[in-house]
């Protein structure tokens, strides 16, 4: 039987340069191993994302014309890299007003939308080329939000605009105000940034795959229905581990102010990394050949900062930069994951 290829991409806004870039290098090695021009959408079972980590996989699913990936990994990496600074970009007046994310949120979602537009269109979440799972958060019912494109096939009520999912996956609280989208049978949403509860989707996407008969999807009798761990490689990307340090002596006497700003770095950090523990765990009960198909790609962000909104073009290339650092510090093991999908191809 044929493992299921899982690729999982974290939130951590303009720092999804760093796993873009990896997996820009990532499917040049495919195409290489493969001798083809095939595309990282193509190549994975199912691909589910957070924040910039679900852009990063809307765009790699997003159908071409032949019904195959329509964008390479580095169509999707250049959202960032030739847009960032138009996505993160405020006038001083909105930086006096916003009194820097206290009073209301820092950008205006107008930059990102029309990026989302640009590389979406109208494309639907059901059209998508492969199973997805994308996070998001309905603060007006307050519910975890599952964007996938298997439940979009069933009913409208589950299926929305691409755009409209990537913004919503997006919408970080004091960064950009909530997405308020509309499903295709007219039901209304206020959304926020699904790393308030899953900044690593991966264990999500576990839990999806393992409802999924992936032999009819794929009209693949080879391809596991409902499989389990044993059945699937797991690659999970980071974008970059974060050791920003928070002194006792800074917090110990607090408010809300002071708090606002750490709290959502340590929920999204804190998150990631007690999944990757989780899935770690799961992985070393498995024979000893299955607990080595589940990666998790923790780059080092090397010289750029941890902020997830920088995106002046010294600190763009300096992501990018680490992305590449990581490649060439670790190209065994991209090498050895590039085998291991096309095996299962």
């Amino acid at each position: 039987m044929k493992k299921i290829r899982i690729l999982s991409v974290d939130g951590g806004g303009i720092r999804g340069v760093i796993p873009g870039t990896i997996l820009a290098q990532l499917e040049k090695i495919l195409q290489r191993l493969s001798n083809s021009e095939r595309k990282i959408g193509d190549y994975f079972d199912m691909i589910a994302g957070t924040s910039t980590g679900g852009i990063l996989s809307c765009i790699y699913l997003t159908p071409g014309d032949d019904g195959k990936a329509k964008y390479s990994a580095q169509d999707a990496v250049d959202l960032y890299i030739k847009n960032g600074h138009t996505i993160f970009d405020r006038t001083l007046a909105q930086k006096i007003s916003s009194m820097g994310g206290i009073l209301h949120e820092k950008y205006s979602d107008d930059p990102i939308y029309e990026l989302l537009t640009t590389y979406f269109g109208d494309v639907t979440l059901d059209k998508l080329i492969k199973p997805s799972l994308i996070t998001s958060y309905d603060i007006t019912d307050r519910r975890s939000i599952f964007f996938t494109s298997a439940d979009a096939r069933e009913d409208n009520i589950y299926n929305f605009y691409v755009r409209d999912v990537a913004r919503a996956t997006s919408a970080a609280p004091t960064y950009f105000p909530p997405a308020h989208i509309e499903s295709l049978n007219g039901q209304l949403f206020a959304l926020v940034d699904g790393g308030m509860f899953a900044n690593n989707p991966a264990l999500c996407a576990y839990a999806e795959a393992r409802k999924l008969n992936f032999p009819k999807l794929f009209n693949d009798p080879q391809k596991k229905d409902k499989p389990t761990a044993a059945d699937m490689i797991i690659v999970s990307f980071g974008t970059g581990s974060v050791k920003k340090r928070y002194r006792y002596d800074e917090f110990k006497s607090a408010g809300e102010i002071k708090w606002l700003e750490p709290v959502i770095d340590i929920l999204m950090s804190g998150n990631s990394e007690t999944v990757a523990y989780q899935l770690t765990q799961m992985y070393l009960t498995l024979d000893p050949e299955n607990q080595k198909n589940y990666y998790r790609l923790e780059p080092d962000l090397k010289e750029a900062c941890s902020e997830m909104d920088i995106a002046t073009p010294e600190n763009i290339n300096n992501l990018y930069q680490a992305g590449l650092t990581f490649v060439h510090d670790n190209i065994n093991m991209l090498e050895e994951i590039a085998k291991k999908i096309l095996e299962n191809d």
